[in-house]
């Protein structure tokens, strides 16, 4: 599946905060020719999956 696919799939269970600092991350290497299948954006992915994972630990 395509990183972007996959960080959309899990945004509901971000916080704000941290959604619109992936969401400017990413928006900022697309602007500068970056690609969406990049590895930048893979690894925005697991930082996205290693938030959520353990934001679910903790509660």
């Amino acid at each position: 599946m395509n990183p972007l696919a996959e960080i959309n799939k899990i945004q509901h269970h971000l916080p704000l905060e941290v959604l619109q600092d992936i969401d400017r991350r990413i928006g900022d290497w697309l602007a500068t020719g970056g690609k969406e299948d990049d590895p930048y954006i893979s690894q925005q992915l697991r930082y996205v999956k290693r938030f959520v994972r353990e934001d679910t630990t903790n509660e």
